[in-house]
């Protein structure tokens, strides 16, 4: 018997695009550093990897890698002891992310930045809603090249003491739109709509 459908190849089902609600944490941060983002599980990890850099706001100066379980994503590199794969061919649906229990954004390989992902939530697209978006957060996100989690710590303390000589110094280096406190979601949100999917 002869199909209706032969010589027009395979039918599959379309899949339809999902939103993932997730969860990124400092690792390591106190007070806490977190955002949560609504992004399409169709997005490339590369842009996963611009829009934490923009929540974060950090300026991409450094080397970066997803890591689930053993496996790395980020600028592709082969040594003896690492391999990273190319984050520009893989999406969140590829990696499986909303079976991982969590994942992690490595940022500057030195004394940098652990960021711990996770998705907290799945639902479907809204119509003309644009992709992605910060919709909490809490602090601002470490400046860039202060250190690492330690000399951050320093920083902010140092900066509750603005007439020591390291408390001006650091005020003067963070400039004077710098607050800590502050997660400035409305910022963070201008900025995300040029990152697209």
């Amino acid at each position: 018997m002869i199909s209706l459908h032969e010589g027009k190849g395979a039918r599959t089902k379309r899949s339809r695009d999902r939103a993932f609600l997730l969860h990124l944490e400092l690792t390591g941060a106190q007070p806490r550093v977190w955002r949560r983002l609504l992004v399409r599980e169709s997005m490339w990890l590369s842009r996963l990897h611009e829009a934490i850099q923009v929540a974060f706001d950090w300026f991409d100066y450094q080397t970066h890698s997803f890591q689930f379980e053993d496996v790395r994503y980020g600028n592709p590199l082969q040594r003896e002891d690492l391999v990273v794969e190319d984050d520009r061919d893989v999406t969140l649906a590829t990696v499986d992310l909303e079976h991982r229990e969590r994942g992690v954004y490595h940022y500057h390989f030195g004394p940098g930045w652990q960021v711990e992902l996770r998705v907290e939530g799945i639902q479907p697209l809204a119509k003309g809603k644009v992709y992605p978006v910060c919709v909490a957060g809490e602090r601002a996100g470490p400046p860039e090249d202060c250190g690492g989690l330690d000399a951050f710590h320093d920083m902010l303390a140092c900066i509750q003491e603005p007439n020591t000589e390291l408390g001006r110094e650091w005020l003067e280096w963070l400039g004077p739109d710098y607050d800590p406190a502050a997660c400035k979601l409305e910022a963070i949100n201008k900025a995300l709509r040029k990152v697209g999917r």
